[in-house]
């Protein structure tokens, strides 16, 4: 049996934050370039499902996921 991955939280300091600029927020990425990349290719999911959207708004208790990190939206 494998250990759920723990899911950290990040506040965004507001209502909303596209997924893009999370990415690079939370340290999950190092560039919006980066993040496009992983994006498109399919990478990161969004409450569990792949988002292929850099634009896609994320709200309070969204989680998004890359690499077998998540991380949870705060404000």
């Amino acid at each position: 049996m494998t250990t759920p991955t723990p899911i950290s939280e990040v506040s965004i300091g507001g209502d909303m934050i596209r997924l893009g600029q999370f990415l690079k927020f939370a340290g999950m990425l190092d560039s919006g370039g980066d993040g496009k990349e992983a994006i498109i290719d399919g990478y990161v999911t969004v409450n569990g499902e792949v988002d292929r959207r850099r634009g896609r708004q994320l709200h309070d208790g969204d989680v998004v996921g890359y690499e077998g990190r998540s991380i949870r939206v705060r404000p």
